[in-house]
């Protein structure tokens, strides 16, 4: 699985992109992120606000409750704004 951090998720955990093999069991965007917190206290730090972090999996956005597998592709990112 791609994991991909965008702005100051990238920051935070020092990577822009990732490659992961989550453990069994792992089958939502949410219980990734519970994973991705266990990898070093950046990625703690990344996760620790979800209300103000965005996902997409396979570049169509989704929430904690998405579902995902081997081989999606996984981004995070802050709200965009527009003006």
């Amino acid at each position: 699985m791609k994991v991909l951090y965008f702005a100051w998720l990238k920051a935070k955990t020092g990577l822009g992109e990732e490659d992961v093999i989550p453990p069994d069991g792992v089958a939502t965007v949410g219980q990734l992120v519970e994973f991705l917190k266990t990898r070093s206290p950046g990625h703690a730090a990344a996760f620790e606000a979800m209300g103000v972090v965005r996902v997409a999996v396979n570049q169509d956005y989704g929430g904690l409750d998405t579902p995902v597998k081997a081989g999606d592709e996984v981004a995070f990112f802050p709200p965009v704004t527009g003006g």
